[in-house]
């Protein structure tokens, strides 16, 4: 590739980037309901349309009243929904996330009361220090931002435009802020002397006296404990898969044993390999599951071994026909030290 071919594509990047920052960003709608305007140009589907705005594409086709089976067209507008997976009022965002401005454009006789209940509710505070404007300041056609898009560098251009951190205040309820009004200056009324109090007797409180009353213990009527009964799982076909050549990873349970915290919930499955070069030096296991939070630490149990490791979640399944019928897929070097090497394996998952 020519020197000139770099060049035009990192400026068709940076024009991507200005038009989504200064025509898409605009947020639509009032809370709950949320969302940008999207319109799909050549080559995107609704994958990458998902990554561009860091959500998931199962979460953009019904909120267009829409399905994943049905290709996109060049120039067709879409609903991008703002939750809580892709939008942040607060500050909170993961460690891979950046913060890219979101906007309103300012309505005539529109204050920032108004505006923090569309938008969520958002402390005035907030939208000040973002906008570094008061309420008296507003003027019709002004942007202003009202929240931050969440994306990750590494997968939407937006993120060229976007910061790691943003100032926010505590919580707090919102004031309403109306136009500033005329001063009425009350006449204040003409004061009496003021009268000394007359003193009553203060009345100490009868005390009763406390009559105890024999309780008589109820017989609790307990029925035998029934014995658990455990389906087996069902067998499934075991299929070696290539090794990387690394040597068997063994970090007793992993990196991020440290910091599981288990909150009551399992299930178990099948599950399948990926593979990764993270692991093998670090310890630092991966996984993939549907309906887990990212980022979420997992414990993983193989009962064929009795052993035990903690890998984060990294995101859902990908919808690929290597993911039928399972309900977990993780890192090869995970899979190494739980001592197997097959296509699926069940296992036993807490977090």
């Amino acid at each position: 590739m020519t020197r000139i071919s770099q060049l035009l594509i990192i400026c068709l990047m940076s024009m991507t980037s200005m038009v989504y920052a200064q025509s898409e960003l605009v947020v639509q709608g009032s809370a709950p309901q949320l969302y940008l305007v999207h319109t799909v140009v050549a080559k995107e589907n609704w994958y990458s349309i998902g990554r561009i705005f860091n959500q998931s594409p199962k979460e953009i086709a019904p909120f267009n009243n829409a399905t994943l089976e049905k290709p996109l067209a060049i120039g067709q507008t879409l609903k991008i929904p703002l939750t809580t997976a892709n939008f942040s009022q607060d500050g909170n965002k993961a460690a891979d996330e950046v913060f890219v401005p979101l906007y309103h454009i300012v309505q005539e006789k529109e204050w920032f009361y108004r505006i923090s209940q569309q938008f969520n509710k958002v402390p005035v505070a907030n939208l000040e220090k973002w906008n570094n404007v008061s309420n008296d300041q507003l003027r019709q056609g002004m942007k202003l931002i009202i929240g931050y898009l969440k994306v990750k560098p590494g997968q939407s251009a937006l993120a060229a435009s976007g910061s790691n951190k943003i100032a926010t205040v505590a919580s707090q309820p919102v004031v309403k802020n109306d136009p500033p009004k005329e001063e009425v200056v009350k006449k204040e009324p003409v004061k009496e002397p003021a009268r000394e109090p007359v003193k009553e007797p203060v009345k100490e409180p009868v005390k009763e006296p406390v009559k105890e009353v024999a309780v008589t213990p109820v017989p609790v009527k307990t029925d035998p404990p029934k014995q658990e009964v455990k389906e087996e799982p069902k067998p499934v076909t075991s299929t070696p898969i290539e090794t990387t050549g690394n040597a068997p990873a063994n970090f007793k349970g992993g990196y991020f044993r440290s910091q599981y915290s288990e909150s009551g919930k399992t299930s178990s499955g099948n599950a399948g390999i990926f593979r990764s070069t993270s692991g093998w030096k670090d310890g630092k296991y991966y996984a993939l599951m549907n309906n887990v939070p990212v980022g979420t630490i997992v414990k993983l149990s193989f009962s064929s071994t009795n052993k035990s490791i903690y890998a984060k979640v990294l995101g859902q399944l990908p919808e690929m026909k290597e993911s039928v019928g399972l309900a977990i897929r993780i890192s090869d070097a995970a899979a190494s030290e739980l001592g197997t090497n097959a296509g699926k394996f069940y296992l036993d998952v807490k977090y």
